[in-house]
Formats: structure tokens, C-alpha cells, sequence
């Protein structure tokens, strides 16, 4: 297929996506929940648990009490005793809502991820500020919590795609029907495909992405091929390319 026609095509199911009615219970996403809420915080607890079955995410983050980051941290571990997901026991799942709780009482996320991107305008700078950032309010070590929060990489060659966070930043930075638009500081054409198996599957199989290993390097390969398509908001492309994974139509 020639890549104008792929434009086309992706383009159209851009259009036909961007929709309230692609945010359902029909239709699971996390950003189901994360809409509700408009809070940088809450968001980010959705996109960091969004790993497994959509359904089964979307409960979890439903039994979740949001308000429990502006309480006492005795507080929060004792409503979040019987909470866990998968790979995160309940004290796992405390550790992230007291590591946000402490982040909020000393500047806003966005204004922590800026701190590391403002430098050479770079999205993995910022990720990697904020990464620490967390694991310094609550450096806990844990399987679970590891697995949750994540680390900075060593190197760029050893990075996974760090999906959960860079579908964060498209909800906090893009802004229309779907994404949140909550951040101001960060420009769209900055922003990297949060590279999945859905969107790695498909991108490969339409010729938009050559390279076999679903990392970083991946996900910025990608990004570079979509910005030929829309240079200043290459990522708008991401929703579109997931669910045509999703629901099998590639």
C-alpha cells in the first residue's frame, strides 16, 4: 500500500475514533476513567495499572477512592489494605497513591516532567524526571511496585517502549474528544507513540514500522514515519492504530 493511501485510511479512522462513544464500558480503556476525574494524578494511577485485560482494568481502577490522595498516608494504607492488582499487592498499590500524594504537595507533574524536558525539548528527559521524581517520594523496592513505576534505562538500546507512561503523556498533552489536554508546557510534535502490541502488530503489518523488536527504538521509528503524515501531532494516529489491532480489523 502506498503510503498516501495509508495516510488516507488513517486518517479517516482518526476521525471516525475521535468520539465519546469509543469510551465506554462496550469499549474498555482507562481513559474511561481517567475522563472523569481530569486530574493529572488519578490519570497517571490509570495509565500506570493499564496493563492485562481491559474489562479487568477498568474494575480495578473502579474500586479504586481517588480521594485517598489528599488523605493522611495511615489513611490510605489502611483503605487500600485488600487492593491489588496482578502483579501489585496492596502495599504496592499504596505506595504509588502516598508517592502522588507526597509529588502533589510539592509541585504539579507537569511542572516535574518539564523540569527535564525543557532542557532539549525531549520527551524521554522529562519521562525520565518524573520517573525519578516518584521513586524518591517512595523508593520502595518490590516486584509489584518495580513494575508499576518502572526505572530510568540504562541506555537507550536497553529501553522497553514505556507504553503506560507515553499514553499518559498523549492524555495529558493532545487535546480533543478522547485525550485531556490537561499539560500546557509540552508540545504535541514532541510526543512518542506508546508502542503496544496491538499498535506494534499493526504497524508492521500496514508498513509503517520495520524494526521486529517492540522497544523504544521502535516506538521512536514509528513516531518518525507518522510525523511524515502530521508532523506537529504524529501520535494522534496512536488510538486509531490500537484498536484497529484491538478489535482484529488489520
Amino acid at each position: 500500500m502506498k503510503r498516501s493511501e495509508i495516510k488516507k485510511q488513517l486518517d479517516l479512522e482518526v476521525a471516525c475514533r475521535n468520539t465519546a462513544s469509543e469510551l465506554c464500558y462496550e469499549k474498555p480503556d482507562p481513559l474511561f476513567v481517567a475522563q472523569k476525574y481530569q486530574d493529572e494524578s488519578i490519570a497517571l494511577v490509570c495509565a500506570l495499572f493499564a496493563y492485562g485485560n481491559a474489562h479487568l482494568i477498568i474494575k480495578f481502577l473502579e474500586s479504586l477512592d481517588f480521594s485517598l490522595l489528599d488523605e493522611s498516608e495511615s489513611r490510605i494504607t489502611k483503605a487500600l489494605s485488600s487492593h491489588y492488582y496482578r502483579f501489585q499487592k496492596n502495599d504496592d498499590v499504596a505506595a504509588i497513591f502516598i508517592a502522588l500524594k507526597r509529588l502533589r504537595e510539592i509541585d504539579t507533574l507537569e511542572n516535574i516532567f518539564y523540569q527535564g524536558y525543557q532542557k532539549e525539548d525531549n520527551l524521554l528527559d522529562g519521562l525520565w524526571s518524573l520517573i525519578r521524581a516518584i521513586r524518591e517520594c517512595y523508593p520502595l523496592e518490590s516486584y509489584g511496585y518495580n513494575f508499576l513505576v518502572g526505572k530510568p534505562p540504562r541506555s537507550l538500546s536497553s529501553a522497553g517502549t514505556y507504553k503506560r507512561y507515553l499514553m499518559y503523556l498523549r492524555w495529558m498533552v493532545r487535546k480533543d474528544t478522547l485525550d485531556m489536554g490537561l499539560w500546557s508546557k509540552i508540545d504535541t510534535k514532541n510526543l512518542l507513540m506508546p508502542l503496544d502490541t496491538h499498535t506494534f502488530h499493526v504497524s508492521r503489518k500496514i508498513g509503517l514500522l520495520q524494526r521486529k523488536s517492540c522497544d523504544m527504538k521502535a516506538a521512536i521509528e514509528l513516531t518518525e514515519r507518522l510525523k511524515k503524515f502530521d508532523r506537529n501531532d504524529p501520535v494522534k494516529y496512536d488510538f486509531a492504530l490500537y484498536r484497529l489491532g484491538q478489535e482484529k480489523l488489520v
